[in-house]
């Protein structure tokens, strides 16, 4: 067998528990999908080209209760504002790697084989970018084929398009539990739910969801960032202490020892 072909093999290994769990939430976003009026060319391609369980889920909810359009995209804007962050955290990992390849590796990225990777180039030194694509690539094809499954089963099963409504607010129930983490979380949260409910009566629209979501994670923001100013100073105290400390005890023994 040559080099290449067991490497393959062994990055298949790797992300085969990644991929089998994509089977049964593609086959249900391709149902769904498929009740939001795509057929199986077109949820083939919104799989390769979003590659996001949660903006697909989206995208078929909101088009299923006939949200605006530009409703839908900046939705999926702000929802998938994360893979920033995500990217930055792989940077130092790819940095030797050349622009185009970071252009094909970001676009076929998401949560689960992000999490795979960092894993891997934290714990692994052999681990590099074209394995870590090869693991994008691969839970792609297992999602894509699962949600082009499911368009076809949704011909099948008859799929009640009011299921959507509980299908969105399970969804962002599901976002917002995974980003509470502390009492700000939980304020800010609080704040946008009472914005949305006051901009959608003001505003006779549901772009009052938009821009409550834009008031209250700017207000988070500032929050959060006002409460940093104040504790850096003593951060950057105690950061300085230890700094010193370890470098200290970076110092030969014999070499403290000559001195006395």
């Amino acid at each position: 067998m040559k080099v290449e072909d067991k490497n393959w093999f062994n990055v298949f290994k790797i992300a085969l528990p990644l991929c089998i769990s994509y089977v049964p939430i593609g086959l249900a976003c391709g149902i769904l999908l498929h009740s939001a009026g795509f057929n199986i060319l077109f949820t083939g391609l919104l799989s390769i080209l979003v590659f996001s369980g949660g903006a697909q889920f989206l995208i078929a909810s909101m088009l299923a209760i006939h949200a605006p359009l530009l409703q839908v995209l900046l939705m999926l804007f702000f929802l998938e504002m994360r893979y920033a962050l995500l990217s930055a955290s792989l940077s130092p990992y790819l940095k030797n790697e050349p622009l185009p390849f970071l252009i094909y590796f970001s676009s076929s990225m998401n949560d689960e084989n992000y999490a795979i990777n960092y894993l891997k180039f934290a714990t692994d030194k052999k681990w590099n970018g074209h394995q870590a694509v090869m693991v994008n690539h691969f839970s792609l094809l297992f999602w894509t084929v699962s949600n082009m499954i499911g368009s076809t089963i949704g011909n099948l099963i008859h799929f009640d398009v009011n299921l959507v409504n509980f299908t969105l607010t399970a969804l962002f129930g599901y976002m917002l539990v995974m980003q509470v983490k502390n009492l700000l979380s939980i304020l800010v949260a609080g704040l946008s739910a009472v914005l949305s409910v006051w901009l959608i009566i003001a505003m006779r629209s549901t772009m009052g969801l938009v821009v409550a979501t834009l008031v209250a994670s700017f207000v988070g923001f500032m929050v959060e960032h006002g409460l940093e100013g104040k504790s850096n100073p003593l951060l950057l105290r105690s950061l300085r202490l230890r700094r010193r400390h370890e470098s200290f005890k970076d110092i030969p023994k014999e070499t403290t020892d000559d001195h006395e």
